[in-house]
């Protein structure tokens, strides 16, 4: 392993002069890092051992459909993945809600009482959810107004204070007379989709965030957004085309073998094909490549990245011979179906409907058959969508991402690195550094733009105008 050494009489970039960083990683991180350095003059190469960029918000071809590899939304409040869709040109191909409307069908109740809603109002925050809270079907009276004085407590918390990561949520919401319920019908709701975890296993620090970021920032803070269009037309085809027309030089299938200091201060990043030697370089990887790439000294504690365990996200995807859904989509209590989308336009389905069933903490079905899981789910979709009784199936099949997210458990804060390393010139980027949220695409924007940030810095160069704007809006 390489050892990182400081050049002993390092001068100051010439501003003028132009750099070269190497981006590893072609995921939303590494493409946020390649873009917002080419925009500032630096000449980027980014290097992506997948043939395609995205990361894990992509797609791919099975028969006539364009399959996304898992459901993926946003909220108003994600600036930073707004950032991103305007920069690629993709804005208008992953629309929001004009206000938040979520569907709620919980099995457990008569049929005809099933269905609640979480919706917004037009009014300042908090009173934005208080109708809709207080006619939420699914929660009882009593546990509506506990609901009401746990929001209170959670705008009260601070978001800065170490301690909040020392603390699991589920205990934090049970202290604040969350029963469990309220924890199933209201909390984990949320929280499964956007953590994936359930209360008891977040840590409090990135729950808060969530709820208070999501929920008690702005009244519109939480309205959803998700494409209209498969994943890999904005995070493949248009991010390639906005990077070569920023002069990015984009390779795919070229993998990272090592990257090391120089004497001088500068690196060398070692591929199959040869070396190159870079100014600056960006890790945008997942944390295990990532410790395996970091030379000696990056970091003062890199086993801390190992640390950071991963959490599995299953989907399970159906073709039906008719429409059965007649909502974009819904969540579901009293069953194990968390969220069903309709993704049939999205797909290029001509006829019949594509539903894509999204499944958190799936850690008990991540290994799964195929049939095992079909035998669960279609009677559940016949549960929750009588539509589906008597209609023919004519597609069933499975996507897993075994690593989807970190695992956002109480002192997970502290592994998390920032941006810079102890070696100049390196620098980390994805959506398990410390950017303050979970595991989501907002998340990993985030680092992509503080790794050139920090890089920026270091070389010399001018932040981009859109960064700072970008920075005011967050």
């Amino acid at each position: 392993m390489n050892r990182v050494t400081r050049p002993e009489a390092a001068q100051a970039p010439d501003p003028a002069a132009v750099r070269h960083a190497v981006v590893v990683g072609g995921g939303l991180a590494g493409t946020t890092a390649a873009l917002a350095l080419a925009d500032a003059g630096v000449r980027v190469t980014l290097l992506e051992g997948r043939p395609r960029l995205g990361g894990l918000a992509f797609s791919f071809r099975r028969g006539e459909l364009t399959v996304d590899n898992g459901q993926h939304v946003y909220l108003r409040c994600c600036t930073a993945y707004r950032w991103f869709l305007d920069r690629i040109g993709g804005a208008a191909l992953a629309p929001l809600q004009d206000r938040l409307d979520v569907p709620v069908v919980d099995l457990d109740r008569p049929a005809g009482r099933r269905l609640g809603r979480l919706r917004r109002d037009p009014l300042p925050v908090p009173l934005h959810l208080g109708r809709s809270l207080a006619a939420y079907p699914h929660l009882s009276l009593a546990d509506r107004a506990r609901v009401g004085r746990a929001a209170l407590a959670l705008q009260r918390l601070d978001l800065t204070d170490p301690a909040l990561d020392t603390q699991d949520f589920g205990s934090w919401l049970a202290s604040h007379g969350q029963s469990p319920r309220a924890v199933e019908a209201l909390w984990d709701l949320v929280g499964i989709a956007t953590l994936n975890a359930v209360a008891g296993d977040s840590s409090l620090a990135l729950a808060a965030m969530v709820f208070k970021t999501g929920l008690l920032s702005d009244p519109g803070a939480a309205d959803i957004g998700w494409a209209s269009v498969p994943l890999g037309d904005l995070h493949d085809r248009l991010a390639r085309r906005a990077l070569d027309t920023a002069g990015v030089r984009t390779e795919v299938r070229t993998r990272v073998g090592a990257v090391a200091p120089r004497d001088d201060g500068r690196w060398t990043v070692h591929t199959p094909e040869g070396t190159v030697e870079v100014d600056a370089v960006v890790l945008a990887v997942p944390q295990r490549e990532a410790h395996a790439l970091l030379p000696e000294g990056a970091l003062d504690a890199p086993e801390r990245l190992l640390g950071i365990d991963t959490a599995p996200i299953l989907n399970v995807h159906v073709v039906y011979d008719r429409t059965v859904l007649t909502r974009p989509f819904l969540a579901a209590l009293g069953t194990p179906v968390q969220w069903v989308f309709d993704r049939t336009a999205a797909s290029g389905l001509t006829s019949g409907q594509y539903l894509a069933v999204s499944q958190s903490v799936a850690q008990d079905e991540i290994d799964a058959p195929v049939s095992v899981l079909r035998e669960r789910y279609l009677p559940e979709l016949e549960r929750l969508l009588p539509r589906t009784r008597g209609a023919e199936v004519r597609d069933f099949f499975v996507t897993r991402e075994r690593h989807a997210t970190f695992v956002p458990a109480p002192g997970v804060g502290r592994l998390r690195p920032g941006a810079r390393t102890e070696a100049p010139g390196l620098y980390l980027a994805g959506a398990w550094t410390a950017t303050g949220w979970p595991a989501t695409m907002e998340g990993a924007v985030r680092s992509g733009i503080g790794a050139a940030d920090a890089a920026l810095h270091t070389l010399g160069r001018p932040r981009p105008a859109h960064l700072f704007a970008l920075e005011e809006a967050a």
